[in-house]
């Protein structure tokens, strides 16, 4: 009786281990692998169609460049100007970058550094159909420039929504990488609002690893819509190739931008007249301000927008347009882009209070300074900072634009010295210690001497003013 018991209970086992190796090797089993090779098919397809749909409206730049002209004229530090043939004294220099069409009627965005200095531009379409090409208008301040074709029924880019993009969206780069026409790369957005590179006076790139090399100048950037949301613009390389590293302008910053080339060839550009610096923690805390939102005012220009409407040396601007303002680079951005004589409002901190500044934006006209460096004679040592001041006599007054008597000029800095910690150097001037103007080297040392908490300086050089907080601690 116990040997069929253990028979039937073996049989049963068996069943059970072959019905579950049936099942597992079931056709049903194995399509569980196939949803993931499903979506990457689909993604595929995705940036197959982005190809075919854009593809026609990239160009392909080619330039003819006088050879007296230095690459590095041309050029931009971050190694993506337009792919270049080797010159030679009796040949021009040949060189390539990318483009895309804006409108039928053949109007072509591309980046400033690529047609810049341009004896001659030959745009090659899709079909490999060329035509000479004159410059609409360009803008070296946000590199970016509109060329035009005599062509008619062309096909065109559509503009997204730069602001809308988020960082790990998938995006492809397509343009013509050292002379390849029409070459796609796809990556993600690694991050948005670069500024202070020093590619622009105007920046907030979009940054992404899709590969971009020489000659993807001025070509577009797209979302997996298909729509272009960047022109690329520059690569952060230490060998000039690709690194995984790219930038692109937001095309919503280039629309303005665009349209006004169009109209009249050149940009007119809002402007309010004051010099900026992020705000710290340490300059939160010194100026009396909660948190450290906001930008700090470290100068409001005489007769300019700031001054007339009110602004001060020390105020913290927290929101335009009732908007915060938490970055310097885009708060100067949101000014450029505005209409000369449109009426805003700025929120500001000011001595621990908040208020409202109404203010009418100018137009920019860019000036120069130029500035010597103070001579050595006649300084003092304050070893408390690391720092070796002078007075300002009237020849040095005179070298470095500035008042005599207005401050003290710094002529030397220790390099284990907090001074050197904080980035101070030969040449700038020291203008105001926590808050108090100073006119004298003697009236420096005093209050650097008698003061217990942290020093709040207020700083020139050249035409740049800021604030520093050195700790005494």
């Amino acid at each position: 009786m116990r040997k069929k018991e253990l028979l039937k209970q073996y049989l049963f086992s068996s069943t059970v281990l072959i019905a579950g190796l049936a099942f597992l090797l079931s056709p049903n089993i194995r399509a569980t692998e196939e949803p993931a090779i499903t979506n990457l098919k689909q993604t595929g397809k995705a940036f197959a169609k982005i190809a075919r749909d854009v593809s026609p409206a990239v160009v392909n730049i080619q330039l003819e460049i006088n050879p007296t002209t230095s690459d590095m004229e041309m050029g931009d530090p971050f190694g993506i100007s337009p792919f270049r043939a080797p010159p030679s004294s009796s040949q021009r220099i040949f060189a390539q970058g990318s483009g895309f069409i804006i409108s039928n009627d053949g109007y072509i965005v591309t980046n400033n550094h690529v047609v810049e200095n341009a004896a001659k531009i030959t745009v090659k379409l899709y079909d490999e159909t060329e035509y000479e090409a004159i410059v609409v208008g360009t803008d070296p301040q946000s590199d970016v420039a509109v060329i035009k074709i005599p062509a008619k029924n062309l096909p065109t880019v559509k503009l997204g929504d730069s602001d809308k993009v988020e960082v790990g969206e998938w995006v492809v780069a397509m343009g013509n990488p050292l002379g390849l026409s029409h070459s796609l790369s796809a990556g993600i957005i690694s991050a948005v609002g670069r500024n202070s590179m020093g590619l622009a006076d105007y920046e907030s790139f979009i940054q992404t690893d899709a590969a971009i090399n020489v000659g993807n100048s001025g070509g577009p950037l797209i979302n997996l819509e298909g729509n272009v949301i960047g022109i690329n613009t520059a690569i952060a390389s230490r060998t000039g190739g690709y690194m995984g590293i790219g930038f692109a302008i937001p095309i919503n910053m280039a629309k303005t931008i665009i349209d006004q080339l169009m109209l009249d060839g050149k940009v007119v550009r809002g402007f309010l007249g004051v010099k900026i610096q992020p705000l710290t923690q340490d300059l939160a805390d010194s100026f009396g301000v909660s948190n450290k939102n906001g930008i700090l005012v470290a100068e409001a220009m005489p007769d300019s927008p700031a001054s007339k409407a009110g602004l001060q040396q020390g105020d913290v601007i927290i929101s335009l347009d009732g908007k915060d303002v938490k970055n310097v680079g885009k708060f100067r951005n949101d000014i450029a882009a505005m209409a000369p004589g449109s009426k805003h409002k700025l929120s500001v901190v000011r001595k621990g209070k908040t208020i409202t500044v109404p203010i009418t934006v100018g137009n920019l006209d860019a000036t120069t300074v130029s500035v010597a460096s103070a001579n050595d004679s006649q300084a003092t040592s304050v070893k408390k900072l690391g720092l070796t001041v002078q007075n300002i006599t009237p020849d040095i007054a005179g070298k470095i634009s500035i008042e005599p008597g207005n401050g003290v000029v710094i002529t030397d800095v220790d390099p284990s010295s907090i001074a050197q910690l904080s980035r101070l150097g030969r040449g700038m001037v020291i203008l105001e210690v926590n808050g108090e103007r100073i006119n004298s080297v003697q009236q420096f040392q005093d209050l650097v001497e008698k003061t217990t908490k942290p020093l709040r300086l207020l700083m020139q050089y050249q035409s740049n003013m800021w604030y520093v907080v050195l700790s005494l601690d």
